[in-house]
């Protein structure tokens, strides 16, 4: 093999692991596939109040990462949810951007205390572990787009009484709706103290996906970060990781 040819395959195969890389987030237009299931979670120096609002400050110009697959990996048309994270020494900041078609909420809401079962409306939602080694134990958060809100502490082994929802994580949730352009937003402040052992630090991962519940039966749509690849959003094994990065 001569000198031209060696060094035109080392090229190629260069391009190939740039390419690959650990860390890029799924981010292009609709229907791409993530090179790595990472999503990226910038720090910011110091906690901020939960607006439901992109364009604020600690949003603006953050990259965030997709959800338009349902569990079995086919795109859903109209619902391509853009998730942003950021990430503080004492919380874990998610932020949803949620076109919709149709709303199917809870009939008299309420934001002052858990609603169990709130998956039975529409929802957005994170399932969060930090155990690898164990990954049948994890944390469920979600929002409504009334803001209601309800956290579980779920191990698929050992199940725990009332499906987990009795746990209180201790998390903050914002929601607001904007009807004329059919898009819901929710931001969720999750204490790290609830979700991992370790105290947070650049480079640190956690297993995560990102899901929605959207619109009335028997239309209802299913949206995965990660496709499941059967019916049940508790499916660990499809989890991504959510990694800690630095300033944006």
């Amino acid at each position: 093999m001569d000198k031209l040819t060696v060094l035109l395959v080392a090229t190629l195969i260069l391009a190939a692991q740039v390419k690959l890389q650990p860390g890029q987030p799924q981010v292009g237009p609709p229907g791409q596939a993530a090179p790595t299931a990472v999503f990226p979670s910038f720090f910011s120096p110091k906690d901020f109040e939960l607006t439901a609002d992109p364009d604020a400050p600690q949003w603006k110009g953050i990259p965030g990462v997709f959800a338009e697959r349902d569990q079995f990996g086919n795109l859903v048309p109209n619902h391509r949810t853009e998730i942003r994270s950021r990430w503080t020494r004492q919380n874990l900041y998610l932020l949803y951007i949620c076109p919709y078609e149709q709303l199917y909420l809870k009939p008299n809401p309420s934001t002052a205390t858990e609603t169990n079962k709130l998956w039975e409306y529409d929802v957005a939602e994170a399932f969060i572990g930090s155990d690898f080694q164990n990954i049948r134990r994890y944390k469920e958060f979600e929002v409504s787009p009334q803001g209601e809100w309800v956290d579980l502490d779920i191990d698929r082994d050992h199940p725990k009484p009332e499906g987990g929802w009795l746990w209180n994580s201790g998390f903050k949730v914002k929601a607001r709706i904007d009807e004329k352009a059919k898009i819901w937003y929710a931001e969720m402040q999750i204490p790290f103290a609830s979700i991992d052992s370790r105290p947070p630090r650049e480079g640190n991962e956690l297993r995560i996906n990102l899901y929605r519940a959207q619109g009335p039966p028997p239309n209802r749509k299913f949206i995965c970060w990660q496709p499941t690849h059967n019916r049940s959003f508790h499916t660990p094994e499809a989890f991504g990781r959510l990694v800690l990065k630095g300033k944006p």
